[in-house]
């Protein structure tokens, strides 16, 4: 049985930095809303219970049984958590009156202190609090300080009872200097996880899992040419051999060459796929179509139609396989209520139901980044574990205004000039995600000695790590120069390039 450290999350935006700090430790650990009740067994070997913009002092500030869950296994309190802690103790938490933001150095002087082991005197930690513990509860040892608040963290150990320990400070942050260091204290140290949970043990453990849950029945699913849906793809594959049947529907809003190109990939990879020339079907809903949102509800739609079609002729199907990851299951969870409803934002949203099937989710508890080191355990090409993320809706969110074969044929040709580019010059793998945008807009250029009046495409490039904030790349401006040129002199109908410097937030990384 895989040993697994809980989170308790109270809403912190930062819980899921707790999250993949442990993974990279190789222990795996789930997030959970913190009034969901534990269904405890014996690989759950720590609980952590994260920040919060509550205060615990909120009326209906959440709060959970720490005794309870310190009378099975050790317990960490992270801010909220640490204050949390301290007030159900008896402690008092309070407003402070120097409220302590950004960087702090924590001082202790026990080295031998397990939750601190080799930590540094004077560690740069990372607070992001206005309350703070004015009173420990009776039994609890303050064990670090920083120069403005005399707890900065704390221990204790009830008789009978496994270790509290808390911090008022996120160790989750790059901007806490050792935070990962003893973070890897309390896992290892105190919780006594043995770190053997990698990508191989995760596609040994995925394979065996899916094969009892399928069986000898069969399972449909829709390929993206994604990393998620390739990953999740190959791993069902590999549990049940043909049984797996795949379908790439080309929307005609692919990247140039895109459909064929996948498709060869897919095949040479052994998956038993059909491709479906859908083009003509998507372009004539789309026509006159102008309003984004509109957009991707008709592909969105149209999607699930030809999917659902090809899916029927198939018989004897039980399952249908899915791409999804844990980053989407974690923003559909109410941190305040046990329910958990996941978003409906996947292409085949809504069809297990209509279709009587049940969900096969090899990925459902892994980060993208860990998506494509399993990707590279079971032998996917780079040329799927690589590849920028790319919006389900396609180039029609790229393509502002009204949607024509004319003008994606254009966006095709200029993407493909800018990513090929990206390629040569060693910057695509420099870069999160990068993307040309058909702007609804014509303005007058010169070519020789006529005049033109053509379209306008803004080159996009972001740099992140997980896309939920992006800055706008700095690329050279030679290579910008020479994009712009190609582009212009090679594709009929564009005679204007610019470059988005936009970062999100306040802006988006698509621009529909």
């Amino acid at each position: 049985m895989t040993e697994k450290i809980l989170i308790l999350d109270f809403g912190s935006q930062y819980t899921q930095l707790i999250a993949r700090s442990i993974r990279e430790l190789n222990v795996y650990c789930e997030i959970k809303p913190c009034l969901q009740p534990i269904q405890w067994d014996p690989s759950i070997k720590g609980i952590i219970l994260s920040g919060s913009p509550f205060s615990v002092n909120d009326p209906g500030a959440p709060t959970v049984d720490i005794a309870a869950m310190a009378a099975k296994v050790p317990v960490l309190g992270v801010c909220y958590g640490a204050q949390l802690m301290a007030k159900v103790f008896g402690g008092e938490v309070a407003k402070s009156s120097i409220r302590e933001y950004g960087r702090a150095f924590m001082e202790h002087e026990n080295k031998e202190e397990t939750l601190l082991y080799d930590i540094s005197g004077k560690s740069q930690v990372w607070m992001s609090h206005s309350d703070t513990i004015v009173r420990m509860p009776e039994g609890f040892e303050v064990i670090a300080r920083t120069e403005n608040i005399p707890v900065a963290a704390f221990k204790s150990q009830p008789q009978g009872s496994c270790p509290l320990l808390g911090l008022q400070f996120h160790p989750e942050v790059t901007h806490s200097l050792e935070g990962k260091l003893l973070l890897r204290n309390f896992i290892v140290h105190i919780c006594k996880c043995q770190q053997d949970w990698t990508p191989a043990a995760f596609v040994h453990e995925t394979i065996d899992r899916i094969r009892e849950q399928v069986g000898n029945k069969r399972v449909v699913m829709a390929l993206s040419g994604g990393v998620d849906s390739t990953v999740a793809a190959e791993l069902i594959h590999k549990a049940i051999g043909q049984n797996l049947f795949c379908v790439f529907v080309d929307n005609g809003l692919l990247r140039k060459d895109e459909f064929e190109t996948v498709l060869d990939s897919y095949k040479h990879m052994g998956l038993n796929v059909k491709g479906v020339n859908a083009r003509d079907l998507f372009y004539g809903e789309l026509k006159g179509v102008t309003d984004p949102e509109q957009k991707r509800k008709i592909i969105g739609r149209l999607f699930i139609e030809v999917f659902q079609q090809e899916a029927t002729q198939l018989t004897d199907i039980s399952f249908l396989g899915q791409g999804t990851i844990y980053p989407d299951v974690i923003e559909s969870v109410s941190v305040n209520g046990p329910s958990v409803t996941i978003k409906s934002h996947h292409n085949v949203g809504g069809l297990p139901e209509k279709m009587n099937m049940s969900l096969v989710e090899p990925l459902r508890f892994l980060f993208k980044d860990e998506v494509r080191r399993v990707g590279r355990e079971i032998g996917i090409s780079e040329l799927f574990l690589g590849r920028h993320p790319f919006p389900g809706p396609g180039l029609a969110i790229r393509i502002l205004g009204e949607i024509t074969p004319d003008k994606v044929a254009m966006l095709q040709e200029a993407d493909a000039i800018y990513i090929e580019g990206l390629r040569d010059a060693g910057l695509y793998d420099k870069v999160w995600q990068a993307g040309t945008i058909l702007l609804p807009v014509q303005s007058v250029g010169v070519m020789g000695d006529e005049r033109t009046y053509e379209f306008t495409v803004a080159l996009r490039a972001v740099t992140s790590t997980d896309g939920m904030t992006a800055d706008w790349a700095h690329l050279p401006y030679e290579f910008l120069a020479k994009m712009s040129n190609d582009i212009i002199n090679r594709v009929k109908g564009i005679n204007r390039v610019v470059y988005d410097i936009s970062s999100k937030p306040p802006a988006t990384i698509e621009w529909e």
